[in-house]
């Protein structure tokens, strides 16, 4: 067999069902074996959208995401969404060409060590020198992406050992059960929550699956105990159960504190310090840990719990419920459960541009329970992070761990590609769109059906506002822009735009009615982060 088609056959043995790329001349062997299956190819234009839109994948399904590349400039247009799986505990599998081994008649043209350079970044980073490798190689780079916690590993096959005959076969997968957490860690957790005056729980990105918001929302239920969601937990436990703190947003002093800051025993679920740093909820030291994940929690000065339960998680908590049976009543986070929803509903100023609570609002208004928004990087994140509820796990896609702008949108391409039935809104600054908005092309040509709303204020947003927070003049941050619905037209898709008087609601419903590929400029009136994240929080005050 062709060794290019046994790389293609194990994949398949893997369960891939896509492969997002670019392709140069040095993986043409592996183009012809991926055009002889039927697995589906999405040939992106920018490796960079290749590598975020198989993220994607792996965050939505636990399934490893597969990109890949040529060499050289190629491998190196991968490297941030690699770093950007690794970070957020995605499983991704990223693939990268090479000169040949033997005979290599181009010199040092192109030629970079990308195993070397990729090794930082990964879990695991390997060139196959051998085709008889291939299985196993494979197969142990898709167990270790896959592995708890998940993230990223790279392969680097040349172009001559793709072009060779071999008569290896294909490894068969193996399922691999995650054990149940030892009962002794158990009992010691549940005897110190019994014990504490105000047990808190802090949900993040790890616990961000199905059977994990069954168990957590039952145990709050059941124990009347609260979550406070990080950004990328958000959905673990619907913001309409009466125990949901909603989530974090902002890395400092924020409405949620006033809930953290009653709690004498801080439960974290799938945490990882990446996302949100302990010291936001543990900077003076003074609280208990207890650690419920998949795997042993990385030390950090802020956070060093007393005691780790490990294991399957969904059983860890089901197993404390059984333990923690009085449920009682914690004033404190029922007061600040109020205070951040009368937040959430207040009155919006109504204004062109809107601003960023009215573009939430709009959103929510439009989208149902199951519908998805993937949100690029940029200060707009913060407020959906802290004032779009939330109902279902991953449904709210966002990367707070490398925070990469350019993501989201690839993100969303990939989350309609698997959800056709829902809506789904990819939600971008006009700094993170024009970073990979030649995907427009990618998207038309597939004919994938997804609504994007560009917030544009010609401007690094996000920035702007903390160079004015750090008293800096203004500087070197505003730009021009292309008329953002007339470069959706060229590309084929349709263009709108956000006027004085339109009603954002009814542009977002109209736009989902076409049921194509639509992008929506809206402009956005960003005034208030200085009045709320500089003001209003530096100033907060817990009155309960």
């Amino acid at each position: 067999m062709k060794a290019s088609d046994l790389f293609v056959s194990q994949l398949k043995e893997e369960g891939v069902e896509y492969v997002f790329g670019l392709p140069g001349e040095e993986n043409l062997d592996l183009l012809e074996s991926l055009r002889n299956s039927d697995i589906k190819l999405i040939i992106t234009r920018h490796e960079q959208a290749a590598a975020f839109m198989a993220t994607a994948y792996g965050r939505l399904t636990g399934k490893a995401g597969v990109c890949f590349s040529t060499l050289g400039p190629g491998a190196t247009n991968l490297v941030t969404g690699v770093a950007q799986a690794q970070l957020i505990g995605a499983p991704l599998i990223s693939i990268s060409g090479q000169k040949a081994l033997i005979d290599n008649w181009q010199a040092r043209f192109q030629l970079v060590d990308v195993v070397r350079m990729m090794e930082p970044l990964c879990k695991k980073a390997v060139s196959i020198s051998d085709p008889g490798m291939i299985p196993t190689v494979l197969r142990n780079a898709f167990k270790h992406a896959e592995a708890e916690r998940p993230g990223a590993v790279h392969i680097e096959l040349p172009e001559d050992v793709a072009g060779e005959d071999t008569d290896a076969v294909v490894q068969k997968r193996s399922e691999i059960k995650i054990p149940i957490p030892d009962p002794e860690a158990v009992e010691m957790a549940a005897s110190m929550i019994r014990q504490a005056k105000n047990p808190l729980i802090i949900v993040s990105s790890g616990a961000n699956r199905k059977a994990v918001t069954e168990e957590l929302e039952d145990f709050a239920n059941r124990t009347g105990i609260y979550v406070v969601h990080t950004q990328m937990g958000k959905g673990v436990v619907p913001d309409d159960c009466p125990y949901s703190l909603f989530a974090t947003g902002i890395h400092a002093r924020d409405y949620v504190n006033c809930g953290i800051d009653g709690a004498d025993l801080i439960i974290t679920v799938g945490y990882d310090i990446v996302e949100y740093p302990p010291y936001l909820w543990n900077g003076h030291l003074d609280k208990k840990i207890v650690n419920i994940d998949f795997v042993e929690s990385v030390p950090d000065r802020y956070f060093n719990p007393e005691v780790e339960v490990i294991g399957d998680i969904s059983s860890s908590i089901r197993q404390l419920a059984a333990r923690v049976s009085e449920k009682r009543k914690f004033p404190v986070f029922e007061n600040t459960r109020a205070f951040i929803e009368e937040k959430i509903n207040s009155p919006v100023r109504k204004s062109y541009p809107p601003i960023p609570q009215e573009v939430v609002r709009s959103v929510r208004e439009v989208l149902g329970r199951e519908d998805i928004i993937s949100l690029d990087n940029g200060i707009y994140k913060l407020w959906f992070s802290r004032f779009y509820k939330t109902y279902t796990p991953n449904t709210v896609l966002l990367d707070n761990a490398l925070a990469t702008m350019g993501a989201g949108f690839s993100a969303g391409l990939v989350a309609k590609l698997l959800h056709p039935e829902r809506h789904v809104l990819a939600i971008c600054g006009d700094g993170g769109f024009i970073m990979n908005c030649q995907e427009l092309e990618t998207a038309v040509r597939y004919g994938i059906p997804l609504v994007v709303l560009i917030l544009n204020d010609n401007a690094f947003g996000f920035i702007k506002w903390k160079q004015k927070k750090m008293n800096f003049e203004d500087f070197a941050l505003d730009y021009g822009n292309p008329d953002f619905a007339l470069l959706a037209e060229s590309f084929g898709a349709t263009g709108m735009k956000v006027k004085e008087k339109d009603n954002l609601t009814e542009v977002l419903e109209k736009a989902f009615s076409l049921n194509k590929l639509v992008v929506i400029e809206c402009p956005i009136d960003y005034s208030v982060n200085y009045e709320t994240f500089s003001i209003e929080l530096g100033n907060l005050v817990c009155k309960f």
